[in-house]
């Protein structure tokens, strides 16, 4: 068996707790430091993990603790949402939104973060919910993920942090998310 596929196989996804959210968020904090994600900061970290319209988070843990994080949401005045109605004629109430995606720098490079999203897209189409998501250009290594995942490119648009800044992301939806039918 190849090492990777042992790594992956120590690594269990799980329902998160709150009781995960305190190591969730110092190693949000640890993210940040490395990728600076979130933009919004991490001054309140512990907040972050809980965004409005939370419907289920979860958590990528093995032996000796925490790698990443990922949360679905409903709809909360996204683009990539106001993507997918205008492209498809979906309404708001079939969408949700994969978010709060981060892996730690110790479980890099080991397949975490494309289980996360897998974890947190199944529970969307288990919900029957199409599910969309944004990235900011400046993460190419998500943006690569997504896309080896088929992912579909749905646009550009701005993301708009409360300081005022406006970074360029992209927005995407899951495989299956635009033809449901294919």
């Amino acid at each position: 068996m190849a090492d990777s596929q042992k790594d992956q196989e120590a690594v269990q996804i799980r329902a998160r707790t709150d009781a995960d959210v305190p190591e969730c968020a110092a190693l949000l904090r640890k993210v940040y430091a490395l990728d600076g994600y979130p933009v919004e900061g991490v001054a309140d970290a512990e907040g972050w993990m809980y965004p409005a319209g939370l419907m289920a988070a979860f958590v990528a843990g093995e032996t000796g603790g925490l790698l990443g994080h990922a949360a679905v949401c409903e709809p909360n005045g996204d683009a990539a949402v106001e993507m997918l109605v205008a492209q498809t004629g979906a309404a708001e109430s079939e969408i949700a939104v994969l978010a709060r995606l981060f892996v730690g720098p110790k479980a890099r490079g080991r397949g975490v973060g494309r289980m996360l999203a897998e974890a947190a897209l199944a529970y969307a189409a288990g919900k029957r919910l199409r599910a969309v998501f944004d990235v900011m250009e400046k993460d190419r290594t998500a943006i690569g993920m997504y896309e080896r995942m088929g992912c579909v490119l749905l646009g550009r648009t701005l993301h708009h942090v409360t300081d005022g800044r406006t970074i360029p992301a992209l927005c995407y939806a899951a495989p299956g998310a635009v033809d449901p039918t294919a």
